[in-house]
């Protein structure tokens, strides 16, 4: 019994290192396959580097899109690029339900890829859905308006992400006064998210009197 329960640790521990790696390695396989596949019907064949190659060049495809995107985001850059940007900005914003779709998408886009500021301001802890039950949630914003008037002190934007699934959850509108800070980071809060609490970063526990700034 002792020499199986040891067994059986090294194959669960096997498991531990074998199954990241694997999984990590065939997502990015899937990704690249795929972006090459529809790459390579873009490419007239005349010009397509497989044509004259003995062997399958793994990645072009990506590379491809890559500069592609470089290319357009330099083009947009001048003064022709930005005003064809706003003209197709006003064509879409006229369009029902595409104005939604494009104005959503933009925003959520501009917002992760922004240099200036990140997507997730800090990492606080809050009692949802009901008093006495903690969750971790992301200060993103404040909305301005008449929206700060409902409570006193105003109100902030904090994203409550699901498990394992951090892509989604709730946006819920809260009081300063009502948050504790958390002293870990957005990326260890997010593991430890997605992990289902088993990834539980060495920092120590907030301070209850701590407030989000």
């Amino acid at each position: 019994m002792r020499l199986a329960a040891r067994l059986r640790a090294y194959f669960f521990a096997g498991i531990l290192i074998v199954a990241p790696i694997s999984i990590t390695f065939y997502v990015a396989w899937a990704v690249i396959s795929f972006v090459d596949a529809r790459v390579d019907r873009l490419l007239p064949p005349a010009y397509n580097p497989e044509r004259f190659l003995p062997f399958t060049v793994p990645g072009l495809g990506l590379l491809l899109l890559v500069v592609a995107l470089v290319l357009i985001g330099w083009l947009t850059a001048g003064l022709i690029g930005r005003l064809f940007t706003r003209m197709s900005d006003g064509v879409l914003a006229r369009v029902p339900v595409i104005r939604s779709i494009y104005g959503a998408t933009k925003q959520v886009f501009e917002t992760l890829l922004s240099p200036e500021r990140g997507s997730f301001k800090e990492t606080v802890l809050l009692q949802f859905p009901r008093e006495g039950m903690w969750r971790i949630g992301f200060v993103t914003g404040a909305v301005p308006g008449d929206t700060q008037k409902v409570a006193e002190g105003g109100l902030v934007n904090v994203f409550v992400p699901n498990t394992p699934n951090a892509t989604a959850g709730f946006l819920v509108l809260v009081r300063p006064a009502d948050l504790v800070k958390s002293d870990l980071s957005v990326e260890a809060a997010l593991k430890l998210v997605v992990s289902g609490g088993i990834a539980v970063p060495g920092s120590t526990p907030p301070s209850a009197g701590r407030r989000p700034g």
